[in-house]
């Protein structure tokens, strides 16, 4: 995923989905206009990607490619979106019935909803050779011992830095706890660095930190409790927004940060990639945006995990993470499915050389040779819980929720305890 920034991630707010069902996309006749079987055995399929950035800008189309000429009865049409247009897009084909034989999904709570409407194809009993891929790859696209999407690409979000920035302010090692991570920012501050970019105006790289320190001092059970008890308000998430509120109160941000975008000019990434700030928590692809921007730190670069917290529950050793994955509508034609066997397995090469993702087949981490992509790849392979993001884990408006009132703690705006409060209001009214 490290060719779609986490705006790409982020869900998808479906209008109204629960109220559809499999008899609305019957009637409307399932999948896109002109996609489908054929008379003489021809098969059309409509693949709806975000490929509009490298590698997957080109690598997308060259796997298609290669797949119709083996399989010359088969074509595929097309539609690569930015991820809002994307969004946008699939929504409208959402409420109308007709989703695409094959689409973008990162899972959780929205592909949940689009299953509950009996739009998606259950693919458990097909898919076969989901053996050979990693179990943290799948989960996020699994519900009640079911598989509903193919994923291509896994991660999780850490901090990314800088060593030259870290040894001009003294600092010899990444920190290992939240309380040295406070003390390696006032150092960086002493140093006349920058220490942490933000992407204020997306909201969404906000809420991985809290994200995070929830993971931290409530535990993952905790998060996994309140999407059923619809309660965030315990002890724990507060001290969460707790522990975030000291790191905003030393003001470690970049100036203007609270307009900033992620990969826009002047963004995070290019804040980060320039050498103007010393941190960044971000995903895998990271390293790429900060290409992408027109910035590279190169051997510069480093890479750690989210520290632990003094007295939390929560363990260094779990992430918070997700990928990339595909779909099929319901009563998609089986070459889909055949489709993608040949794009995670046959190309897995491919896919690793891209420096774009990070592998979903099993063993395939050991054949990474950058340092810092191994190094989150090994780290996805050592963890001891995965926890999806969480504007994907929950329902569309809690995620959103998550996101606003999180923005809203960085920004001055609201307290921990109000956080709490915001995000429960918004579960028990989902």
């Amino acid at each position: 995923m490290a060719s779609t920034p986490p705006s790409r991630r982020r869900f998808l707010a479906l209008s109204g989905l629960t109220a559809l069902s499999a008899s609305l996309t019957a009637a409307c006749g399932g999948g896109e206009p002109g996609a489908g079987r054929a008379a003489g055995g021809k098969v059309t399929l409509a693949w709806w990607n975000i490929a509009t950035t490298e590698p997957g800008k080109s690598l997308f189309p060259q796997i298609s490619s290669a797949f119709t000429a083996a399989h010359p009865q088969i074509t595929i049409k097309t539609t690569s979106l930015e991820n809002e247009a994307f969004k946008s897009k699939l929504t409208a084909s959402t409420s109308a019935g007709r989703l695409p034989d094959v689409f973008q999904t990162w899972g959780g709570g929205v592909l949940r909803q689009q299953v509950d409407a009996g739009l998606v194809e259950d693919l458990t009993d097909a898919f076969g050779w989901s053996s050979d891929l990693t179990p943290v790859s799948l989960q996020a696209y699994q519900f009640g011992g079911r598989t509903y999407a193919v994923p291509y690409d896994v991660g999780m979000v850490g901090f990314w830095y800088n060593k030259k920035l870290f040894a001009r302010a003294g600092i010899t090692a990444p920190p290992a706890t939240w309380a040295e991570f406070l003390e390696d920012v006032g150092k960086l501050k002493a140093a006349g660095v920058t220490p942490i970019a933000l992407a204020g105006k997306e909201k969404w790289p906000g809420h991985f930190y809290w994200a995070y320190l929830a993971m931290r001092v409530a535990g993952l059970p905790a998060l996994q409790q309140a999407a059923t008890t619809k309660d965030f308000t315990s002890a724990g998430f507060v001290r969460a927004g707790a522990h975030l509120k000291e790191l905003v109160d030393l003001r470690p941000f970049q100036t203007g940060f609270l307009g900033a975008g992620y990969s826009t000019p002047g963004g995070q990434a290019a804040t980060m990639g320039n050498g103007k700030a010393a941190m960044e928590l971000m995903g895998q692809w990271g390293p790429s945006v900060q290409v992408d921007a027109g910035a590279d730190l190169g051997a510069d670069l480093g890479f750690f995990p989210f520290p632990a917290v003094d007295g939390g529950t929560g363990q260094v050793t779990e992430v918070l993470g997700g990928g990339g994955g595909f779909a099929l509508r319901k009563g998609a034609p089986k070459e889909a499915l055949d489709f993608l066997k040949f794009f995670v397995l046959d190309n897995e090469s491919k896919l690793l050389a891209s420096n774009g993702y990070l592998p979903v087949v099993k063993g395939a981490e050991s054949r990474i040779a950058d340092a810092n992509r191994k190094a989150v790849a090994d780290s996805l392979v050592r963890a001891t819980g995965f926890q999806l993001f969480l504007d994907q884990a929950y329902p569309p408006a809690v995620g959103q929720e998550i996101n606003d009132s999180v923005a809203d703690l960085i920004a001055g705006k609201r307290t921990p305890e109000q956080v709490t409060e915001s995000i429960t209001e918004a579960a028990q009214g989902a």
